[in-house]
């Protein structure tokens, strides 16, 4: 599954724009990170809340995807994001996690944290499992 999540992280376009990276998967938890640069970033200089959101709801989803049953597929139903305080930090992580597994949907976790443990944003998000009609 790792690979299969590699593979997949690494045809989306929008994660190259943002310079995003994954850091760590394991079963139910998967880690990106993003570097801040100035084309992320809202007026006053700090993460654009987009950037911060994409990452957590990519984070998220790829979590669900290892505890998914293979030939699965995963795509966001819905999310929330709380942000609690501006990203003004060089780098910030995104971890994602299940909180609860269904037949078809994942309830997941995620946080957005800078390299010392500042917490910026957080989020609650569904996901939810579809089959891939091609294997291959």
């Amino acid at each position: 599954m790792i690979d299969e999540i590699k593979k997949s992280f690494s045809k989306q376009g929008f994660m190259k724009t943002l310079g995003a990276k994954i850091l760590h998967i394991k079963e139910g938890e998967v880690k990106i990170q993003c570097m801040k640069v100035d084309n992320l970033t809202q007026q006053h200089g700090f993460f654009h809340a987009g950037v911060l959101t994409s990452i957590m709801d990519v984070a998220c989803g790829y979590a669900a995807l290892t505890i998914m049953p293979e030939n699965s597929d995963v795509l966001s139903v819905e999310f929330k994001t709380n942000l609690l305080r501006p990203a003004n930090s060089k780098l910030v992580v995104a971890t994602g996690k299940v909180v609860k597994s269904g037949k078809t949907l994942v309830f997941c976790e995620a946080k957005v944290e800078d390299e010392q443990g500042t917490l910026y944003t957080t989020m609650q998000a569904t996901m939810i499992c579809l089959q891939k009609k091609n294997a291959n």
